[in-house]
């Protein structure tokens, strides 16, 4: 996927605020697109199940979302599809939308860390996501000086909860990419090539490194093996194939790169917690609705 910049209009306000929902949106374009923005983003999906492609972390998420992701920080879309009950709500706003008080007044100091962490992606769980998401989405609601006032009452009850994953090992921004060459190098080589067999051997070579070098390398810098990223990012390739066209399942699994259909079944289960034939039923039944 090419990288691309989306521009973000405020009109005269001090964030941007939108609800998608049944009626309201284009799952093709936008879950699609992997794109940054110097604008913080906040995401809340009220139910059901996705996949999160955040910086290097590549994840999936059940009974809903709700996710901080920093100023241009890499990312796709988070829905890929919606009914009657899903909805998504993205709040995007500038680092310094409250001017200098963030950095300056003491009272934000929490907030300020918040932000400052959200450039690696930050996931929240249990309680907070569902308070939270209430409140994002009664901001529809409110004037415009309310919804600041709730803005910073948001941000500061994410900088106190303890129920979080953070996403990335470090800041991985767009600088970040285009100075780490190395796992730069070897992400285009996934790209170029995860329809056909992938050797260990054949990407440590083209980042000029010894297969074990290159393992601890990239389990350093994604969490995960190179041979569980890969997967991932197979099975990500056959979620789009479902959802954009009417291909046969197993001849999905071929052009995704696995040369094994039960294996193929097992590992979207496993990542998905739902069969490939099951999702696309899944999706087929939101788009009549």
């Amino acid at each position: 996927m090419k990288l691309e910049l989306e521009p973000i209009s405020f009109e005269n306000k001090s964030f941007s605020y939108n609800i998608y929902d049944n009626s309201n949106h284009n799952p093709a374009e936008k879950h699609q697109k992997w794109h940054y923005h110097p604008e913080i983003e906040l995401v809340y999906v009220n139910n059901g199940s996705g996949k999160r492609q955040v910086g290097l972390n590549l994840s999936n998420y059940n009974d809903g979302l709700l996710i901080l992701v920093g100023s241009n920080l890499p990312h796709t879309g988070f829905t890929d599809y919606f009914d009657d009950e899903r909805k998504e709500v993205v709040i995007q706003f500038k680092e310094n939308f409250l001017g200098d008080s963030l950095n300056e007044v003491f009272e934000f100091k929490n907030i300020f860390n918040l932000l400052k962490t959200s450039k690696k992606g930050i996931a929240f769980e249990g309680d907070i996501k569902k308070k939270i998401g209430l409140a994002m989405l009664g901001l529809q609601y409110e004037t415009s000086f309310q919804k600041v006032i709730t803005l910073i009452t948001i941000l500061n009850d994410l900088s106190k909860s303890k129920n979080y994953e953070i996403l990335n090992i470090s800041n991985y921004n767009i600088n970040g990419i285009n100075e780490n060459e190395r796992i730069r190098k070897a992400f285009n080589f996934i790209k170029d090539n995860y329809k056909t067999e992938v050797s260990l051997e054949n990407v440590a070579k083209e980042v000029h490194m010894t297969v074990p070098s290159f393992c601890r390398y990239f389990k350093s810098q994604t969490n995960k093996t190179f041979i569980q990223f890969l997967i991932e990012y197979r099975i990500n390739n056959a979620l789009k194939l479902l959802i954009q066209s009417d291909k046969d399942i197993k001849n999905i699994c071929y052009e995704c790169g696995f040369n094994n259909y039960s294996h193929f079944n097992r590992s979207f289960k496993k990542i998905n917690l739902i069969s490939p034939s099951d999702y696309r039923k899944k999706i087929l039944n939101s788009q009549l609705v």
